[in-house]
C-alpha cells in the first residue's frame, strides 16, 4: 500500500504529536470525573480518529494482484444471415470466409486471451460449429451489439471481432446503440461492387385515377454487372400476369424507373406483385420481386361545392362530380339577394346537410369538417368573413381535407390576399415571387394563345393523367383554348406547377397549381370556361371529366376520417406489425380519452385483436406478429366513453418483400460508424491479420496490476464510523454528553 497524496517524513512527527496533544486537550479537565483508564480509553480513541481521517485524505492506494491473460476475453461475433451465403469472397461464400478468418485469428490470439465465437442474425446465439449454413432471416446489428454489452458486462474485454457483410435489415442506426465501452473492430466480408444482380429497389401505388378505375404502380429497379443487357419486368395482379415490359438500363448499376397502368378490385384488396426475369448467371434471385397491396376505395368522399356565378362551368363542374359514385357531392349556389339585401342560396344536400347550409357557408367547424374536400368556384373573396377564411385554412392545414379554387372571381382583385386562406394556395396572388414557368418542352408556355402546356410535374402527377403517359402533351395541347386565366404569381416553396397557358400579353401563367398543406391539399385551376373542354368536343371524348373527377379525388383522397391508421405498405413474414393510431373530434381535435380496438383478419380469415400501448392524448400504438404470406386486414376502431368514433379499414401485403438481399454489395459504410461509434477500427476481409497485433497489445493493458483507492472504500468508512460511534457511547455510559 501507499499514498498518492503523502505527507512529508519530516512533517508525520509534528502530525502524530498534535494529534495526541489535541486527543489529550479534549479529556484533560472533564466535566465528569472518570478514572484514568476511562480517559486513556477516550483519548485513544479520538487519537485514533484523527490519525485515521488524516491518513485517508493522503489517499491510500493499494495494488491488487494482475489479472491472468486467459482471464481477458476477446468475442468473435459471425454474421449468419441469409445474405453471407452469396459467394462473392475470395470465391467463397461470406459465411465460409467469415469462418476462415476467424479461425487465424482464434489460433494467434489463444495463447493470451480467451476467444469465444458466437453468431449473429436476428439476435446473438452461441456458434455451433456443426451449422455451416448461414439462414437467418434478418441482419439485426443493433441487438448483436445490445447483446455483446449484457453478456460480458464486469468482464475484461480486450475488444469484439465482428464479421459480417453489413447489410441490416433494421431501419435505425446501428452506431447509435455501440457499446462505447468495448471496442469493437468490425471485418467487411464481401465484395464492394457485389456479385451479378438485378433487383427491385422499390414499389408503390400513386393516386386511383378514373380512366376505367385505374391506378399507377411505379417501379425502380436496377441492374449492376450485366452492362446494358435489357431484362423483362412483369406484373402480376393476384398471381396473374397482367403486362409485360423489356427495358434496357442506360448504364450499368443506374436506376430505372417504370410506369404501370393497374386495374385494382374496386370491392376488395388488390395483391401486386413486379417480378424481374431470373438472368442464367445472377447470383441472387431474393430481390427480383416485390409486392404491395391496393386497398378498394372505402367510403365515399363528401364534397362541398360552393358556386357563385351559375352558368356553363358551374353546370359541367358538377354533371362530372355527380356522376363520379366515389363522391358525394352537396352543392351550395348563391341565387342573388332578396328584399333585405341578403344573399339567398339554392342548396341541394343529403340527409340533414340541407339545414346546415342555408344561409350559405356551413354553420359551424363541425359541419364544415363534416366534408372530405371543398370546391369554392366563382365567389370572390369579400363573400367570406374573416372567420370563415380561417375555417377554410383550418380545414385544409387541420382537418386534412382538400380544397380547389377555380374562378376567375375567385381571384379577382387579389381579395384573398393578407388572409389566412393566401398561405394554403400553392400561388402567390401577385408576381413578386414569380420567375419564369416553363412547360415540359422548355419552352416559356404554350405556342397558341390560351392553350394548356404541362410542365415537368404536371407529366407525372395523376391529376393531370387523362390518358397514356406518352400522349399526355398531345392530349392536353389540342384541346380548345381556355378564354382566359387568371394573372397570379409564381408557386410557393414546396407547391408545384402542374399546366401553363400563355396569356395576349405573353405572360405565361399557372393554370393548375398544387400543394401539401399541413395534413391536407390545396390545388388551384386558374383559367376560365373550361367547359369548352366539353361543349366544343365530341360527345365521346371523356377528358374534361376525367380532369374534374381526378382533381376532386385528389383532393378528397387523403382526407384521414376521425381514425387514422399508419401500417407499413409491405413487410416480410415474421416481422412485428406496427399499427399507429390516432382519434379526433369533430373539430378533428385529438381525443383524450379514446379506447382503441385492433382487429388483424389473416388470409386464411382467423381474425386476432392486438395488444395496444397508448402513446399520448389520442394516440396508441399497436404491435403483432405477421406469420405467414398473404394480404392481411387490419381494422381500427376508436371508442370513448363506449360510443364509436369510427373505423378504419386498411390492407397490408406480407412476405414477399426480401429485405435481407436488398442491394447485396458490401455495406462498409454501416460498419465503418459501428466500428467509429465504438472506439474500434474496420477493415476489409483481406487486411484482417492486421486486428492480431492490435488485439494482443489491449490484452497487457488488461492484464496490468490494478490499483484501487481506498479513501472512498466502504469499508473504510465504516471503521471511521465504528470509532467515532465508540467513543461517543463510552462517553454517554460514563456521563460525558
Amino acid at each position: 500500500m501507499h499514498f498518492a497524496n503523502p505527507i512529508p517524513w519530516w512533517l508525520v512527527p509534528l502530525v502524530a504529536a498534535g494529534v495526541v496533544a489535541l486527543a489529550f486537550t479534549v479529556y484533560r479537565r472533564p466535566l465528569v470525573p472518570l478514572t484514568l483508564r476511562q480517559r486513556g480509553t477516550l483519548i485513544t480513541l479520538r487519537a485514533l480518529s484523527l490519525a485515521f481521517l488524516i491518513a485517508l485524505l493522503c489517499r491510500p492506494v493499494v495494488s491488487l494482484a494482475p489479472t491472468r491473460s486467459g482471464d481477458v476475453v476477446v468475442p468473435i461475433l459471425i454474421d449468419a444471415s441469409r445474405s453471407m451465403q452469396i459467394e462473392d469472397a475470395d470465391g467463397q461464400s461470406r459465411h465460409a470466409r467469415a469462418r476462415g478468418i476467424a479461425d487465424e485469428i482464434s489460433a494467434a490470439l489463444s495463447p493470451t486471451a480467451h476467444v469465444e465465437w458466437s453468431s449473429f442474425a436476428d439476435g446473438l446465439t452461441p456458434f455451433d460449429p456443426a451449422r455451416r449454413a448461414a439462414d437467418g432471416r434478418k441482419t439485426n446489428l443493433r441487438a448483436a451489439v445490445q447483446a455483446v454489452e449484457a453478456k460480458y458486462r464486469g468482464q475484461r474485454v480486450a475488444g469484439v471481432v465482428l464479421l459480417s457483410d453489413g447489410g441490416a435489415t433494421q431501419t435505425a442506426d446501428d452506431a447509435d446503440d455501440a457499446q462505447r465501452g468495448i471496442p469493437i473492430f468490425a471485418v467487411g466480408v464481401g465484395s464492394i461492387e457485389g456479385p451479378a444482380d438485378r433487383e427491385i429497389t422499390g414499389l408503390s401505388a400513386g393516386d386511383p385515377k378514373l380512366d376505367q378505375a385505374s391506378a399507377d404502380v411505379r417501379v425502380t429497379a436496377v441492374s449492376r454487372g450485366f452492362g446494358r443487357e435489357p431484362f423483362t419486368l412483369r406484373v402480376l395482379a393476384d398471381g396473374q400476369v397482367m403486362d409485360t415490359r423489356r427495358v434496357t438500363p442506360v448504364a450499368d448499376g443506374a436506376p430505372i424507373e417504370e410506369l404501370f397502368t393497374v386495374f385494382p378490385n374496386p370491392t376488395r384488396a388488390s395483391l401486386y406483385a413486379v417480378e424481374i426475369e431470373t438472368a442464367p448467371h445472377e447470383a441472387v434471385v431474393e430481390n427480383n420481386r416485390r409486392a404491395l397491396a391496393i386497398s378498394p376505395a372505402g367510403r365515399r368522399r363528401r364534397v362541398l361545392m360552393m358556386s357563385g356565378a351559375p352558368g356553363y362551368d358551374h353546370s359541367f363542374l358538377l354533371r362530372a362530380m355527380q356522376q363520379d359514385p366515389g363522391l358525394d357531392v352537396d352543392v351550395l349556389v348563391r341565387k342573388g339577394k332578396n328584399d333585405a339585401n341578403e344573399d339567398t342560396f339554392l342548396v341541394q344536400a343529403g340527409g340533414t346537410r340541407a339545414a346546415l347550409l342555408t344561409r350559405g357557408f356551413p354553420a359551424s367547424k363541425e359541419a364544415l369538417f363534416d366534408y372530405d374536400a371543398i370546391v369554392v368556384a366563382n365567389l370572390e373573396a369579400d363573400f367570406f368573413s374573416r372567420e370563415q377564411l380561417a375555417q377554410l385554412a383550418a380545414f385544409v392545414g387541420q382537418r386534412g381535407g382538400g380544397l380547389l379554387l377555380t374562378g376567375g372571381r375567385s381571384f379577382e382583385r387579389r381579395g384573398l390576399a393578407a388572409t389566412a386562406l393566401e398561405e394554403v394556395l400553392p400561388v402567390e396572388l401577385t408576381d413578386r415571387r414569380g420567375g419564369p414557368l416553363r412547360a415540359a418542352s422548355g419552352e416559356e408556355g404554350p405556342t397558341g394563345r390560351e392553350t394548356i402546356a404541362l410542365t415537368d410535374e404536371g407529366l407525372r402527377h395523376p391529376v393531370m393523367r387523362i390518358g397514356k403517359v406518352d400522349q399526355l402533351k398531345t392530349l392536353w395541347g389540342s384541346l380548345p383554348p381556355l378564354a382566359s386565366a387568371a394573372a397570379l404569381g409564381g408557386p410557393r416553396p414546396g407547391a408545384a406547377v402542374l399546366a401553363v397557358t400563355t396569356a395576349p400579353n405573353g405572360a405565361v401563367l399557372p393554370v393548375v397549381a398544387v400543394q401539401q398543406y399541413g395534413r391536407g391539399r390545396a390545388m388551384i385551376f386558374g383559367g376560365e370556361a373550361s367547359w369548352r373542354w366539353r361543349m366544343l368536343q365530341p360527345a365521346a371524348d371523356r377528358r374534361y371529366d376525367f380532369f374534374w373527377r381526378q382533381a376532386v379525388r385528389w383532393l378528397a383522397n387523403d382526407a384521414p376520417g376521425p381514425v387514422s391508421t399508419t401500417i407499413p405498405a409491405s413487410i416480410d413474414a415474421g416481422d412485428e406489425l406496427v399499427v399507429q393510431m390516432q382519434a379526433r373530434d369533430r373539430e378533428f381535435a385529438l381525443v383524450d380519452a379514446a379506447d382503441f380496438e385492433v382487429r388483424v383478419t389473416t388470409p386464411a380469415g382467423q381474425t386476432s385483436v392486438l395488444a395496444i400501448r397508448p402513446s399520448g392524448r389520442g394516440e396508441a400504438t399497436a404491435f403483432g406478429e405477421v406469420a405467414v404470406p398473404g394480404l392481411y386486414r387490419v381494422q381500427t376502431e376508436a371508442r370513448r366513453h363506449g360510443t364509436s368514433l369510427g373505423v378504419d379499414d386498411r390492407w397490408v401485403a406480407v412476405g414477399d418483400n426480401e429485405k435481407e438481399f436488398a442491394d447485396p454489395r458490401l455495406n462498409e459504410g454501416t460498419l465503418q460508424r459501428l466500428a467509429r461509434h465504438a472506439g474500434g477500427r474496420y477493415v476489409r476481409a483481406a487486411d484482417a491479420a492486421s486486428l492480431v497485433d492490435e488485439l494482443r497489445r489491449a490484452v497487457p493493458a488488461a492484464s496490468v496490476p490494478q490499483q484501487r483507492d481506498l479513501w472512498h472504500h466502504p469499508m473504510s468508512i465504516a471503521f471511521l464510523i465504528v470509532l467515532l460511534t465508540a467513543e461517543w457511547g463510552l462517553r454517554r455510559s460514563w456521563g460525558l454528553r
